[in-house]
């Protein structure tokens, strides 16, 4: 039987938003929203919490007690530390034979999407080695000279009809431990992308992130 884990990294500090692993969102500690969703996802067989947080760790064994929370160490506390070499620690304590790593940060995600793409990991014979979550993108960009980047200004298309581009949005990975350990990334040579929408791909970075997450929550009614 694969045996596969998700893993959530916390920090205590946040440096643009103070405390907001643990903010209140929608009447819960942000992080709860994550939790929940991913202890209802059938594929995963454990939660791992890593954090260097005691009001988590004290929280998250009275709401969570099937969550596995581990201390991350000192010298991996750091908000310069690649998140990498924190997935490597946290693998080294814990057996897995598939990974899918999330965020706190991202309270919308849902459980199918989850489900979803570990289904499509799990798959016998599949021809990628790694997933990541994207958000479509079709706008007119331009770089920093004012060139333009994927279009053509003298050709006035409709945003509709460019070809796409797609942001990697950090909502999920997909990943063996072999591919984290041999390459010192995520994803690996042959990845695959799992689209969705902007509104599951909200991200809480900074103040405004926070702002517009409650004001949703409020809209469709997410509560406690």
């Amino acid at each position: 039987m694969t045996h596969t884990v998700a893993i959530v990294p916390m920090r205590h500090n946040s440096e643009r938003v103070l405390g907001k692993n643990y903010r209140p969102l929608a009447g819960i500690p942000l992080y709860h929203h994550v939790i929940r969703m991913l202890n209802s996802v059938p594929e995963i067989d454990l939660v791992v919490v890593d954090t260097d947080s005691e009001f988590i760790i004290e929280d998250c064994s009275q709401n969570f007690p099937q969550v596995l929370v581990l201390l991350r160490p000192e010298h991996l506390r750091d908000g310069a530390i690649a998140m990498n070499d924190v997935l490597l620690n946290t693998l080294d304590q814990v057996d897995a034979d598939v990974v899918l790593q999330t965020h706190s940060t991202n309270p919308f995600l849902r459980a199918d999407t989850v489900s979803a793409a570990l289904q499509s990991f799990l798959t016998p014979g599949r021809g990628f080695d790694s997933i990541f979550s994207v958000t479509r993108l079709q706008a007119r960009l331009w770089d920093a000279d004012n060139q333009p980047v994927n279009h053509d200004p003298s050709v006035l298309l409709r945003t509709q009809d460019l070809a796409p581009l797609f942001i990697e949005n950090s909502c999920f990975f997909i990943f063996t431990p072999e591919v984290l350990r041999k390459r010192g990334n995520r994803i690996g040579l042959r990845p695959r992308m799992v689209e969705m929408t902007s509104l599951e791909a909200v991200d809480i970075d900074i103040e405004d992130d926070f702002a517009l997450a409650s004001a949703i929550a409020d809209s469709y009614g997410i509560s406690k």
